[in-house]
Formats: structure tokens, sequence, C-alpha cells
């Protein structure tokens, strides 16, 4: 037994000497097997990295435009589908189109661990340059800064950069370093290059020749570049536009954009999401017979009805000063259908309309868009030309522009200039970067350029700087251009805050008692009317004292004041239909002091009971006897045959991604609705006309740019 238990145990000694031979035998077989000898690490391995570094991407980038608790605001993204009604996946939708980015890149480089500190690398530049500009400028990164590099504009890059841009810089190179040296030690781990496309792929089904392999591989890769580098194109110039795959694949996963300030919309929408929105907007379709006979045509049938104008008028618009004044949110709380306030709340300005041109502007906007009648008042076009899925011209159409014709600048032309008054913030609506387009020389606002508004005191409790304030600042700056050069006339636009949302009762002794049939849905609703009608009469008394001021003056003004839209307050006003047009209904006077010598101070109730804010230049032309351009001479024409004019309007607070469905609205001089279909043929070859117009500015070649058009003669 001994010997043959010997015998036994020298085979199993044998195979004991031979069992790590026989093991590694076998991890190679099941490696050939299992694994593509040419990437040992998993498929799966390569998917978590890959996510890891599309959700890190997110994470920088959402950095990039949160200066102030960046962390919160990112997990305050990351859990609206829990936070939000309806349920938002915005982060979701962010990390698919960064993920699709990053794949391009993946397959146009080749090498998983190249393309990756590559995309990584670029992400962080990204995020930096957007933190420099939200650091200094209050406003995301658009679209339009890219004209800025070889665009002539080069200089100008140095605006995005702060003073103290040391460490965020330093910080930065540290973590391109930090992911290039992670890349490199996870490539030495690896062993590969992680190619998706090598010729060993492609053998089985196109032999074993070399360079067949190679063709394969080439042709593989490149379609498969172009097929998501084409998809991720397609959704980035589609996702602007109302009504395409883009748009509503954003919309279903949450989107909701914030046009009048791009860092909220950032901030809500993701960082990407906000600045493809704006790659590419649908301006308006080409109007039938564009082209640069068509245009000159128009140049000379209205430079011919300008001459007919001018031929009674001795004046010049630039031989006065005027001041465009946009009060935020006034309107007549008594005129809202089915309520009741116990006293009047603008009784002075009530008396004003009845002694100077005045009347009701039909507003596009209810509770907000308050920058897209200020576009309409500024330029003399109308979001009624627009394509539906241009909401804010300011955010979506002007910062492209290569060319904006303003009223604003026959001022300028006539040796004078142009000033803007904001008290709040400059981004908003990105009227400091618009500003510079429309040519207007300087802007007073509470923060985001260099000029700061002063005085800036509030009422009460209310965190907006009163009217009080905002006239003070136009007035010192009227005066003091007066004093110093009382030839020199000049253009101020105002856009006041005292009445902006929301009414939360700030003032202390507020008498107003208002009801309504039916009753008001709330104690919150009646509250916020109550607030919002006490802001209405102090914005009446700040205005009696202003305009008095302006008529102690020995210069001639002339002011154009109107409110831009209702408050989003009358919650059951709103819920009938048959209010609609009452609630986008706003007040608008023109008036001149008495160093105007204006010798028809109230244009008949005929022209002016009703307007929209594309006309009141051409209106005030008209009060002060001052001569026009073709434009106002078209302007004119279409006023007198179309007195108001907006686009679809709803009758709740707008949402941004939301467009109106419905007609256009057109109002006659009585306030009645004009159907589409029933406008008369002078009223339908003006309506056309006004389209190649705004499209010539707007979106095509500019062949009015080569004429007069905008020119007002000189006497």
């Amino acid at each position: 037994m001994q010997s043959q238990t010997q015998h036994t145990s020298q085979p199993a000694s044998s195979d004991l000497s031979a069992l790590p031979a026989r093991s590694s035998a076998s991890a190679r077989s099941w490696c050939r097997k299992h694994h593509d000898p040419s990437q040992p690490f998993a498929a799966w391995i390569y998917i978590i990295l890959f996510l890891v570094c599309d959700f890190a991407a997110l994470q920088i980038l959402q950095w990039s435009v949160s200066l102030h608790q960046p962390f919160d605001r990112f997990w305050s993204f990351m859990f609206m589908p829990f936070t939000t009604q309806p349920r938002r996946y915005t982060w979701v939708l962010n990390m698919i189109v960064i993920g699709a980015i990053y794949f391009t890149f993946v397959l146009l480089i080749n090498r998983f661990w190249i393309s990756t500190p590559v995309f990584m690398t670029i992400v962080i530049i990204c995020a930096v340059i957007e933190r420099m500009k939200v650091s200094v400028r209050n406003e995301a990164i658009l679209p339009s800064d890219l004209t800025l590099v070889g665009g002539g504009n080069a200089n100008n890059l140095t605006d995005f950069i702060p003073r103290n841009s040391g460490p965020i810089i330093v910080a930065a190179v540290l973590g391109v370093i930090a992911v290039c040296t992670i890349c490199a030690v996870l490539y030495r781990i690896d062993g590969s290059p992680a190619a998706l496309f090598s010729r060993r792929s492609f053998a089985r089904w196109l032999g074993h020749t070399p360079i067949a392999r190679r063709a394969a591989r080439i042709v593989a890769q490149a379609f498969s570049v172009i097929a998501m580098g084409g998809i991720v194109t397609a959704f980035a110039l589609a996702l602007g536009t109302s009504g395409t795959w883009a748009h509503g694949f954003a919309v279903q996963l949450g989107d909701q954009p914030h046009l009048w300030d791009s860092i909220i919309d950032a901030q809500g929408n993701g960082t990407v999401i906000g600045f493809m929105r704006f790659l590419h907007i649908k301006v308006m379709d080409e109007p039938h017979g564009y082209s640069e006979a068509t245009m000159k045509s128009i140049a000379a049938r209205y430079e011919h009805r300008a001459q007919q104008i001018n031929h009674t008028r001795n004046n010049n618009l630039s031989d006065t000063n005027v001041i465009e004044i946009l009060s935020e949110s006034f309107s007549d709380p008594t005129r809202v259908p089915g309520l009741k306030v116990n006293k009047d709340p603008m009784p002075w300005i009530r008396g004003l309309k009845g002694r100077t041109t005045s009347g009701y502007m039909v507003s596009s906007g209810y509770g907000g868009g308050t920058a897209n009648l200020e576009f309409q008042a500024v330029t003399g076009l109308s979001l009624i030309n627009f394509s539906p899925s241009l909401t804010s011209p300011y955010q979506q159409l002007v910062p492209g522009m290569s060319w904006t014709p303003t009223f604003n600048q026959l001022w300028n032309q006539a040796g004078g200039t142009s000033l803007a008054f904001h008290p709040y913030a400059a981004q908003m609506y990105s009227r400091s970067t618009n500003y510079k387009k429309f040519k207007i020389s300087k802007f007073w606002a509470l923060r985001g350029t260099p000029y700061k508004i002063h005085p800036t005191t509030h009422i009460d409790r209310s965190p907006y700087v009163d009217d009080r304030s905002a006239y003070t600042a136009v007035l010192d700056q009227l005066k003091a251009r007066a004093t110093a050069n009382p030839r020199q006339h000049n253009f101020y636009q105002l856009e006041t805050m005292q009445n902006h949302m929301d009414y939360n009762n700030w003032y202390a002794h507020n008498e107003f008692q208002v009801s309504s049939k039916p009753a008001l849905q709330s104690v919150d609703e009646k509250t916020q009317i109550r607030t919002y009608a006490k802001g209405v009469e102090y914005t009446d008394q700040e205005t009696r004292d202003f305009l008095n001021e302006l008529d102690r003056l020995n210069v001639p003004v002339t002011v154009i004041w109107y409110g831009d839209h209702l408050p989003g307050i009358y919650n059951t006003a709103s819920q009938d239909s048959r209010n609609s047009l009452a609630l986008h209904e706003t007040d608008y006077f023109i008036w001149s002091n008495k160093a105007s010598h204006v010798k028809t101070p109230k244009l008949s109730k005929k022209i002016a009971q009703y307007a929209s804010p594309n006309f009141f230049m051409a209106m005030t032309a008209a009060q002060t006897g001052s001569k026009v351009s073709p434009y106002l001479a078209f302007l004119t024409d279409l006023h007198e045959q179309i007195p108001a004019m907006e686009p679809p309007v709803v009758n709740v607070l707008q949402d941004w991604y939301r467009i109106p469905k419905g007609n256009a609205l057109y109002v006659n001089a009585d306030g009645q609705r004009i159907e589409p279909d029933r406008l008369t043929a002078r009223q339908r070859q003006l309506m056309a006309d006004y389209r190649l117009i705004q499209y010539d500015i707007c979106a095509g070649h500019h062949y009015l740019r080569s004429t007069d058009f905008m020119q007002v003669p000189h006497q």
C-alpha cells in the first residue's frame, strides 16, 4: 500500500507543478473567447467611464453660470424631477446632448484615451470663459459672442476677463493636467488604445486583406462621425424653432426657456441647451417677390409719400429732446372687466390724456414680455411679422443682426446723442449688448454697466427702485446737457421698475379696496391687485411732478409714455376668453412741454385712440409737425389704415416656451378687431410692404441700407 501510495502521489505532485501553466493557458483561452484582445478593459468599464466624464462635464458647465452657491444650484438642478410640477428632466437632456458631443469626439479621434482628455479640456476652457463673462457682464455666452473671434473685434475679448481671474485660470490648468494624468494612468493599466474602429474588427466580413480592412475602418469611422455629428448639428439648429423634433424633444424633458435672462435660463435649463437655443432662429419666411428691385421700388414709393407729408411740415424730430418712457406694467385697473376699485388710482394721467395725444396701446404681453414692446417702439417693427418661434427679439434676433436701424439714431445723425436708463440689472434681455448695437452711447443701470443710476430710493417695503428716482436720473442728465449746450438735443430712453411683479403688500398705507364679479379667486389675488393699484397711484403722482418739471425748462421736450403690459394678477378676469383684448390694453400718451411750441398738441381720436408701439415715433412726428423719412411715412400710412396690431396673444402669464395659437390681432380706430381675411386691398398692400421691409432689415440682404429709406431730410 505504501508503494501504491507513493505511486499515486507522484502524479499528484506532477499535476501541481503543471497547474500554473495550465491555468495561464486557460485564462488566455478564456480571454480570447470572451474579450477583444485589443481592449483588456471590458466594454462596461468604458461605458461607466464615459458616463462619469459626461456627468463631470455637466457639473463643470453648470458651475460656470453659478457664481454664488454653485453646488447648491447644481443639486437643485439635478433634483428638478422631484421638486417641480410637471417634472423636469433638464439635466438628463443636457447629459444626452453633452454625451452626443463627447461621443462624436470619440468617433472622430478613434482613441478613447486621447478623445477623453481633449473633450474635457475643451469643456474646462469653455467653462472658464463662460464664468468670466458671467462675472463681468452678468450674462451667459451667446452665439453672437463668437463673432468677437476673427470678426475684427478681437480686442473686445479682453472685456470678458475679470481682474481676479488668476485663481480660476490656475485651477483650470491644474484641472486639465489632472484629467490628462488620470487618462494616462488608466491607459497604462488598460494597455490598449481603446479604438472603436480597427482593421481587426472588420476582418470577418472583408477578409484578411490589410488594405480592405483599413478601407473598411476608414469608411465606417467617417460614416459614424458624419452621422453622429449630423444629429448633434441638426438638434442644435432646430432647438430654437417651434414645431421641430428637437424643440419637441426638449420640451418633453422639461425645457422651459427663460429668455429674459440668459443666466437664469442656463441655470434652470442647462448651459449647453441655453446656448444652443440661440444658434439658429427662424426669423420669418421670405416674402413673395423679395428682391433688390422690389425693395428699391418700395423705397422710391415711400420717398414720394414722404415728400407729400413733409410739404406741410417745417420741423425735425432731432430739433427737440425726446424722452421715451416704458412704464413697467402700467395700466388702468378700473378697465379690467368685472373689477371694481374704490378710488381712481390714476386721476392726473387720466386728465392729461384728455389734453394731449393719447389712447390705448394694444400689447402683445400679459404679465411679461417687456422688451418685446420696447423693441417695437424703438425700431418700428412688429412681432406680427416674425415667425412664431421668435418670441424675444432682444435675445433671439438683435445680438446677431448686422444692421439695426433704430429711431434714436436720428438724433445721433443730427449731432446729438442717445442715452438709456433702467433702474435694474443691465443684462436683462441683453440690453447692455443691444443698446450698443442701437448706438446708445451711455446706459445707466443698477449694475452691469459703468454708469450707475442714481438715486435709487424705494417706497416702503418695495424691492424695486421707485419712479421718482428713475425720473430724477433722466431729469438730471437732461438739465446738465441742456445747460452745457442748449442747441444740442438728445434722445432719452427709460424703462421703469416700480410696478414690476410680485405685488406682495409692499405699501404701508394702502387705502385701496377691490371687489369683482365673479368674486376674486383668492385673498392673494386681492392683495396683489390692491398693492398694484397703490403703485399705479404713486406712478400717477410722480409722472405729474416729472412733467411739471419738464414744463418749466426752456428747452423743447416731447415725452412718449406707455405701459408695456398688464400685470399677470387678474386670475379671475383671465378665465373668460372674452376679456382677452381688454387684458392687453394699456395706457399711453405723447406730450410736449411749453418750450416745444407744438401747434397740434393733440392728434385726432381717429388716429390716436388705439395704437401699437411700432407707431409711436410716426405719431410723435405728426404731433410735433416734424418731417419724416420714407420709413416713417410708411408707418404713418399703415397706422391710419390699421391703428394697432399684435401677434396672437394669450390671457395667462405667458410661458416663453409656448407659442400662442390663433390669428394675428388687428384693431380698428374704434377698438374693434379686424379679421385678417377682411382687410381691404389697401391694408393688404401695406401689410405686404411691411413684411418685405421687416424681412430686409432682419433676415434679408439689407437692400434698403443703400437707399435713403431711413433718412429724414433736413431743412
